[in-house]
């Protein structure tokens, strides 16, 4: 188990793990627009549910936007971006802990705060690639955005349901909560 730290010594300095990071990054940035429109916005919020509904949909465009600058970024590195077919660790760990809307913005809070610390550690580190550093310091203002949002729009109770599901998805992945 590693921290987002560890995790990230382990391959800033080796490029193909860099480069399959960086892949699964488009996949998990595409995806997660995908996520959000039909895990979360297929329920209704109790409580101001226009304004909660626009908001969630605001996040969703922009993790399509994500997509676009790691997609960018890939092509300048000599990479084409895809959308992968693979085996989702995390996700098979959390996504069947959505039941309701509380529960699916839990989830995404989850996510979304494991997403945030890494990128934390990648926009501080001072041997990250200046490429890298300036698309993940355009994201992170928005991420810090969303891990807040679907907090907020989330409660005590479903985050501590959801709990259990997003530790046993961070043990797949190897890192430590």
């Amino acid at each position: 188990m590693k921290t987002s730290q560890e995790w990230y010594d382990g391959i800033k300095n080796d490029k193909e793990k860099l480069d399959n990071w960086l892949k699964n990054q488009y996949h998990g940035e595409v995806t997660a627009a995908e996520r959000i429109r039909e895990l979360i916005l297929c329920y209704t919020p109790e409580h101001n549910a226009d304004n909660w509904r626009n908001v969630v949909e605001q996040i969703a465009a922009e993790e399509e936007v994500h997509a676009e600058w790691v997609g960018d970024l890939l092509r300048a590195r000599g990479i084409e971006p895809t959308k992968l077919v693979k085996s989702e660790r995390y996700w098979d760990n959390t996504v069947k802990q959505i039941t309701d809307w509380e529960t699916g913005c839990a989830v995404a809070a989850h996510a979304e705060k494991m997403r945030l610390d890494r990128i934390e550690v990648i926009c501080a580190d001072p041997d990250t690639d200046d490429d890298i550093r300036e698309v993940f310091a355009k994201i992170l203002p928005q991420e810090q955005f969303h891990e807040s949002a679907f907090r907020q729009f989330s409660s005590d109770e479903a985050m501590a349901k959801t709990l259990e599901g997003h530790l046993a998805g961070l043990n797949e992945l190897g890192l430590k909560p």
